[in-house]
């Protein structure tokens, strides 16, 4: 448009010359031309302009749309969980307390073992990793979670507290505690247990019930819920307070020595285990959820829980 109007008006120019000239002064027939060439210049260098302008909105639309592209690729990453430091390395390093059985204890090769360990392998297998298991104390596998671990799992109840260190996955198992007492024993109530001398594993949903529920509590603590049992056959305790299928495999362990009470009978509320995931991972705890969800879906979780529990 701008090439236009500028050869529009040297036309008009060299018309003007030629009518107050004559046409026959060879000076102003050249400045006509010099004109003329000048204004065809300038169209061109409009023309350039117009063309270099255009470009540059392009450049700068194609830029915003790359950013804007970017952009939703990273909302997808964030969105879909697809990326996890804990999986990078292709190793999920696994925190437990093989202590408590039958969801977890050590077997005849001196390995973890159990319906948790069995459990988190088969979420590894989901997830396409290697599954390393760490056997530690207890009441230390919240602190290690996200340094010396990547997850934990050893039949631990969601709680508040535990909630301000660390996320947990969906629930897979709900739970109860249940009192183990002497045969022969009086111990049937809540109110049966004022100032007795309870024994507890250390960092455990009976510890918590034992030093901050029941009156007058005298609170052993232990690092294996056995050695608590051993003390009650030994008198040193006059109960212990621990989940209800370790309770029930040292009834069975101490058959005639020991009886698993339930926890209704002590007014306790249900528990739900789940899998401890560092602090604020969302990756990882999309991942672990959606492969606990299909363990479920494919039967894989019903043959785990009557291998392990059920038997």
């Amino acid at each position: 448009m701008k090439k236009l109007i500028a050869l529009l008006l040297a036309g008009v120019m060299t018309m003007s010359l030629l009518t107050a000239c004559g046409g026959s002064d060879g000076t102003n027939a050249d400045e006509t031309t010099t004109d003329a060439a000048g204004a065809e210049n300038e169209a061109d260098a409009a023309d350039a302009e117009d063309a270099a302008d255009t470009e540059n909105e392009a450049d700068a639309a194609g830029a915003e749309n790359e950013a804007d592209n970017a952009d939703a690729e990273s909302e997808a990453d964030a969105e879909t969980g697809e990326v996890s430091e804990a999986l990078a390395d292709g190793v999920l390093t696994v925190g437990t307390n093989a202590e408590f059985p039958p969801f977890e204890y050590v077997d005849d090769n001196g390995e973890p073992d159990g319906f948790d360990i069995a459990l988190i392998k088969a979420i590894g297998e989901k997830l396409g990793v290697e599954v390393v298991v760490e056997n530690m104390e207890f009441d230390s596998l919240v602190a290690a979670i996200g340094s010396k671990i990547d997850v934990a799992i050893a039949g631990m109840t969601v709680t508040d507290e535990r909630k301000a260190s660390v996320d947990f996955s969906d629930a897979y198992y709900d739970a109860v505690q249940y009192v183990i007492v002497p045969e022969g024993s009086d111990i049937a109530s809540a109110a049966d247990l004022s100032g007795k001398a309870i024994g507890v594993q250390m960092g455990t949903t009976g510890d918590f019930i034992a030093s901050d529920d029941v009156e007058g509590a005298e609170v052993s603590r232990y690092n294996k819920g056995v050695d608590a049992v051993n003390d009650l056959i030994n008198g040193r305790v006059d109960c212990v307070i621990i989940d209800k299928n370790p309770a029930l495999v040292f009834e069975s362990t101490f058959e005639g020595q020991v009886k698993a009470l339930p926890g209704e009978q002590f007014e306790f509320g249900t528990e739900e285990y789940a899998i401890a995931i560092p602090k604020g991972d969302g990756a990882l705890l999309s991942q672990v959820n959606k492969a606990l969800e299909e363990i479920k879906a494919d039967g894989t979780f019903d043959e785990l829980v009557k291998q392990y529990i059920e038997n």
